[in-house]
C-alpha cells in the first residue's frame, strides 16, 4: 500500500505552501550540493535556497565555529546590542569586503530577512530626500511587505497586498523595449528630469543588476551606469537590491562591480549568513547616517547565531582563487545552456543571466515547468522564474565542484529531451 508522504502538509499546512508542490518529497538531510529525502533519495541542489545558500549545505567551517559558539553558550538573541559576534562580522566584513573594493558604507541590521533591508532602505532615502515617490523597474521583485511590494511589478504578489500600493513610479527595465540604451535612457530621462511629465520627483531608483525572479533579466553595464548618472542628475540615491544577485551570485561579491558603480544603498540578505541563517544588511554611505536611534528597528535584527556563520562564509573571499572558480564554473553553465539551446532547437530558447544566476528562456506555454518538473524527476531542484514561469534557472552552489556540476547539467539535458520529447 502506497503511503502519501505529503498528507500531514496538505491535511495541516496552509494552502499559501509552494515549493513542497513543486518538489513533492520530504527532505531531511543536505549537505555540499545534494539534498537526501526520508527514504534516501539523492538530489542535485540547483535552486540554493532561491539563493540563500550559496555556500551550500552544512559547510563544514561553518558548521564548526556555530556549533563551537552555542557550546561556549554565546549569547543568540540581543537585539541591536553589541556582541562579540556581532564585533567580529563588522570587522571581517570591512577587512574582507568593503576595503579591498574601496568601498565606505555603514552598515544597518534592519530585521533578518530581504524585506526588511529592502524597506528601511526606502525610509531612509525619503527621510534624506524628503521625497515620496520611488522610481522602480519593470519586471522587478524587492519583496512581500507593503512597501517592498510597492516597488514589485509582479501583478500575483502586487494583488496580494490587498489596499493600493502608491508613492512609486515604474519605468522600462534595461531591453524591456527593443532600443538601444540611449534610446532607453532618452525616454526615463524624459519622465524623470523634465517637467511636465505628472512623475513626482523621485526619492530613489531601486533596482536589481539581474532580475531573479522576474526572469534573469540581466542589465548592460552601460545601463547601470546611465541609471547611476540619472539618479546624481535629479538628486535622488541610488538603491541596488543585490539580496539575490549578490554575494558572488552574479560572479563577485557585489553584482554590480563590472560596471564600476557606487550605490547610494546596497540591500543584502540570504546567502549573506552563510548557512542560510536569517540575515540582512542594509549599507549606506556614511553620510546618509541620519538615523534617530531606533528610528527603524525589529526584535530579530540581532542574530548572533548567523553573525557566526556569515563571518565564517567571508574567509572565502580572502583567497582570489574563490572568485576564479566562480568566473571559471560559470562559463561551464553558459556553454551548457547555448549548447542545449542549439542542440534542442524546438525549444526557442534564449540564453538570460549570468554568472550563476542563469537559465534559459521559452516562451512556449508551460514548457519551463515542465523541465523543472521532470528535473525533479531525474533527481535534480531547480525552479522557474519570470512573470509567467518562462524561464528555468539554474542557481546551484558557488561551492560545487566541476563534476557536481556537470553531474546536475546532464540531468537537464535528459530533463528538457523529456519535456520536448514526452
Amino acid at each position: 500500500m502506497s503511503v502519501n508522504v505529503m498528507n500531514v502538509f496538505e491535511q495541516l499546512e496552509s494552502e499559501v505552501r509552494s515549493y513542497s508542490r513543486s518538489f513533492p518529497t520530504v527532505f531531511h538531510k543536505a549537505k555540499g550540493y545534494k539534498l537526501y529525502d526520508e527514504s534516501g533519495k539523492e538530489y542535485i541542489d540547483f535552486f540554493s535556497g532561491a539563493g540563500a545558500l550559496n555556500y551550500g549545505h552544512n559547510d563544514d567551517q561553518m558548521k564548526a565555529k556555530l556549533i563551537e559558539y552555542i557550546q561556549e553558550d554565546g549569547i543568540t538573541h540581543s537585539l541591536d546590542m553589541a556582541s562579540k559576534s556581532k564585533r567580529e562580522f563588522l570587522s571581517a566584513f570591512q577587512s574582507s569586503i568593503l576595503e579591498p573594493r574601496n568601498m565606505s558604507y555603514k552598515v544597518m541590521f534592519p530585521g533578518p530577512t530581504g524585506t526588511n533591508a529592502v524597506e528601511s532602505a526606502l525610509k531612509l532615502a525619503r527621510k534624506i530626500t524628503g521625497r515620496t515617490n520611488v522610481v522602480s523597474f519593470t519586471n522587478g521583485f524587492h519583496g512581500m511587505t507593503l512597501g517592498s511590494l510597492s516597488v514589485t511589478s509582479n501583478d500575483f504578489k502586487r494583488k496580494g497586498a490587498g489596499v493600493p500600493l502608491s508613492n512609486t513610479t515604474i519605468m522600462p527595465y534595461d531591453k524591456y523595449v527593443d532600443e538601444p540604451v540611449e534610446t532607453q535612457m532618452k525616454y526615463i530621462r524624459r519622465f524623470l528630469a523634465t517637467n511636465g511629465s505628472g512623475v513626482d520627483a523621485p526619492a530613489a531608483l531601486i533596482l536589481e543588476t539581474v532580475q531573479g525572479e522576474g526572469g534573469l533579466n540581466a542589465a548592460s553595464m552601460e545601463w547601470l551606469q546611465e541609471i547611476e548618472k540619472l539618479a546624481k542628475d535629479i538628486g535622488a540615491l541610488l538603491i541596488v537590491d543585490d539580496i539575490q544577485a549578490g554575494v558572488g551570485r552574479a560572479g563577485t561579491f557585489f553584482s554590480f562591480e563590472p560596471a564600476g558603480i557606487k550605490p547610494d544603498i546596497i540591500c543584502l540578505s540570504k546567502s549573506i549568513g552563510g548557512y542560510g541563517l536569517p540575515l540582512a544588511l542594509t549599507l549606506f554611505k556614511p553620510e546618509l547616517d541620519k538615523w534617530a536611534p531606533g528610528e527603524h528597528n525589529g526584535t530579530f535584527r540581532g542574530n548572533n547565531l548567523a553573525f557566526v556563520t556569515a563571518t565564517a562564509a567571508l574567509d572565502y573571499w580572502k583567497d582570489p582563487s574563490f572568485e576564479k572558480g566562480i568566473e571559471e564554473k560559470s562559463q561551464m553553465i553558459t556553454s551548457f545552456l547555448q549548447l542545449m539551446i542549439d542542440k534542442y532547437p524546438a525549444l526557442e530558447g534564449k540564453l538570460k543571466g549570468r554568472g550563476f544566476i542563469q537559465g534559459i528562456r521559452t516562451d512556449i506555454p508551460d514548457l519551463a515547468g515542465k523541465v523543472a518538473a521532470n528535473a525533479f524527476e531525474q533527481g535534480l531542484i531547480m525552479e522557474t522564474a519570470g512573470p509567467n514561469d518562462e524561464v528555468f534557472k539554474l542557481f546551484p552552489p558557488l561551492t560545487i565542484d566541476k563534476e557536481g556540476l556537470q553531474a546536475g547539467l546532464d540531468k537537464l539535458d535528459a530533463a528538457i529531451d523529456q519535456a520536448l520529447n514526452a
